[in-house]
């Protein structure tokens, strides 16, 4: 039989199949392959599964992975060399950002692209909880919208509590496999239950304390909506690091970069003491954000993306 991944648990994966699920696990072989991934199947995945009944249960047993058409991957929170393949399949993705309930920085937006455009999947950035912004975080939102607007990106005002933006969300569903992330708090989930009433999704409210979210959703999972679509519901991330990048082919994932590189005096420019490069006379002149520039930066130096261990569970 063939199926799609809908929910993972680490040791059961839940696969639909002409709209029955069947609770599958995995041969031993797939753990033994070389795949450096801490789980080597995701939500959204195509399997084939056999099944076979044991003690009156019927269970499947997935035998093959088929060849994915993209995925959206990080490195593991607490074992650096491996990576975790968050979804497959996908055909948005739609990032939720708040100003400051829970903050979202311009380094996680940025790592996020960086790697949604190295895999070829076009991402939506969701400006969230906009009706509860002050006169300062409502600038704020307004700067980060001139800085990814320039660039291309779509962004959206949403308020999932006030029905703000809700439809256009909806409409740019219709038909696809979307993909909601972000930090945990940003209010993917009450989103998610705004866009789809019936789904009835779990939410916490956001710590006072630190202005954190708390994890509502522990494991990705899919979810068919009423509408002609598919929506991949996602754990919250804290940090995104950034998996297999190759130094002269990172600025490739800056579509500003990319679009300046013919312009630079050598074709395997990095943009950082080369003369006569295009992407540095550009920042110079304003053309292109620092903070994108400081993301590229830290990306190419490998630094780990920098947040508060205390806040982020």
């Amino acid at each position: 039989m063939t199926g799609t991944v809908y929910k993972s648990t680490g040791s059961w994966y839940w696969v639909k199949s002409n709209q029955i699920l069947y609770k599958c696990r995995i041969k031993g072989k797939f753990r033994i392959k070389g795949i450096k991934s801490t789980n080597p199947i995701a939500v959204g995945d195509k399997v084939d599964f056999d099944l076979e009944t044991k003690n009156n249960e019927e269970t499947g047993v997935i035998s093959n992975i088929h060849e994915r058409d993209n995925y959206i991957v990080r490195k593991s929170v607490n074992l650096s060399k491996q990576t975790h393949v968050i979804a497959a399949n996908i055909d948005q993705v739609f990032l939720l950002i708040t100003i400051n309930n829970p903050p979202t920085f311009t380094t996680f937006i940025d790592r996020f692209l960086v790697t949604t455009e190295a895999y070829s999947i076009k991402t939506i950035l969701v400006f969230n909880k906009i009706d509860s912004y002050e006169i300062e975080q409502r600038a704020e939102v307004l700067y980060l919208k001139d800085i990814y607007e320039k660039i291309g990106y779509q962004c959206i005002e949403v308020s999932a509590t006030k029905d703000i933006n809700v439809d256009t969300i909806k409409n740019q569903m219709t038909g696809k496999v979307s993909m909601f992330a972000g930090h945990s708090g940003v209010g993917k989930t009450t989103l998610v239950n705004a866009i789809e009433p019936g789904l009835d999704l779990k939410t916490k409210e956001i710590s006072e304390q630190y202005k954190q979210g708390k994890h509502t959703t522990t494991f990705a999972e899919m979810f068919d909506l009423s509408f002609d679509a598919r929506i991949i519901d996602t754990p919250g991330i804290k940090g995104f690091g950034v998996v297999d990048m190759e130094k002269d082919e990172l600025g490739d994932y800056f579509p500003e970069f990319f679009a300046l590189k013919q312009d630079c005096k050598f074709n395997n420019c990095i943009h950082i003491n080369e003369p006569k490069c295009a992407v540095k006379d550009a920042l110079e002149e304003d053309k292109i954000s620092w903070s994108r520039y400081k993301s590229y930066m830290q990306i190419l130096e490998g630094e780990e993306e920098h947040y508060r261990t205390d806040i982020w569970e």
